[in-house]
């Protein structure tokens, strides 16, 4: 993989030297964030969809603040701050079980227990990271935070790619079923569906690319761009393939136009927040148009 990953930079580098393409691509680590970008803006979207349908806004973003937890944990069991993924995954499973059992076993609303373990993963996760950079740079929590792109390396190119196939391989596999067991849990079941098996799936699927997509927008930034792109799309959408396709290319152009107009327009604004202020520059485009459609479908005679 880095003999391509090496290729692919050398292609933007040639292209940004002889003029058709931007000065900023020849350096290679602004295309390491636009390959990271072509591959998780996509699954965000997508996902995201589910996200929107199954209402567990709330749900991804707690998944993300418990990120802060599980790199902290692993910076104290001596992993690179730059990579603690076994210890940054293996406490977000664990996390998003415990909360979706908790859900599934309790009669008190989603919102109630997701609202609950959201408090205590970000209260747990924000004062062990500020116990763990009096042991590293200071800086690694406005990374964790807030995502840096720009610092995706050759490791982390790799873990998304692997997270990317994962899921695509299994949101495939299940997207017709985890789609009925969200719309009509009874006919899932009719039909031998295991409604409680999908959800997890789809737990599963939210913490893996929570994990992947940590570095590029950060623990409290990754549970926006699974959410507004989607509700972007659904301000739009005719259809569930619609739907879909059009919160993958919001997701998609929002990721990279957030990893390269700063840079180009030279704004002081970091990657993440760049890339969620597009999103949301795209969502409120959406409103717009819908508003304007209804209120041209109202005057039609």
């Amino acid at each position: 993989m880095n003999a391509l990953y090496d290729l692919v930079r050398s292609v933007f580098e040639r292209g940004a030297l002889a003029g058709w393409l931007p000065d900023s691509l020849q350096y290679g680590f602004v295309v390491n964030a636009l390959m990271s970008a072509v591959v998780i803006g996509p699954l965000l979207g997508a996902v995201g969809t589910m996200v929107v349908a199954k209402r567990l806004a709330f749900f991804s973003q707690a998944v993300g603040h418990a990120a802060l937890t599980g790199v902290a944990i692993g910076i104290m069991l001596g992993e690179l701050y730059t990579a603690p993924y076994v210890s940054l995954f293996s406490f977000c499973v664990l996390f998003a079980i415990l909360m979706n059992y908790t859900r599934n076993q309790t009669r008190m609303a989603s919102d109630t227990i997701i609202g609950v373990f959201l408090a205590i993963s970000l209260a747990v996760g924000a004062s062990l990271l500020l116990f763990v950079t009096a042991r590293v740079n200071v800086h690694v929590l406005d990374t964790v935070m807030f995502g840096s792109i720009l610092t995706v390396n050759n490791l982390d190119l790799n873990l998304l790619f692997v997270m990317a196939i994962a899921t695509t391989a299994l949101g495939l596999a299940n997207y017709n079923r985890m789609l009925l067991a969200t719309f009509n849990p009874a006919l899932a079941g009719v039909r031998g569906i295991g409604v409680r098996m999908q959800d997890y799936l789809f737990v599963l699927m939210i913490t893996a690319l929570t994990v992947a997509s940590v570095k590029i927008v950060g623990a409290v930034l990754v549970e926006a761009l699974l959410l507004i792109p989607a509700a972007a799309a659904r301000n739009l959408a005719r259809s569930l393939r619609s739907f879909v396709g059009l919160s993958m290319v919001f997701s998609t152009a929002s990721c990279l136009l957030g990893i390269l107009l700063p840079m180009e327009l030279e704004l002081p604004i970091p990657s993440g927040g760049a890339i969620i202020i597009v999103s949301a520059i795209i969502f409120f485009g959406t409103v717009i148009v819908r508003v304007g459609m209804r209120a041209f479908q109202e005057a039609a005679p």
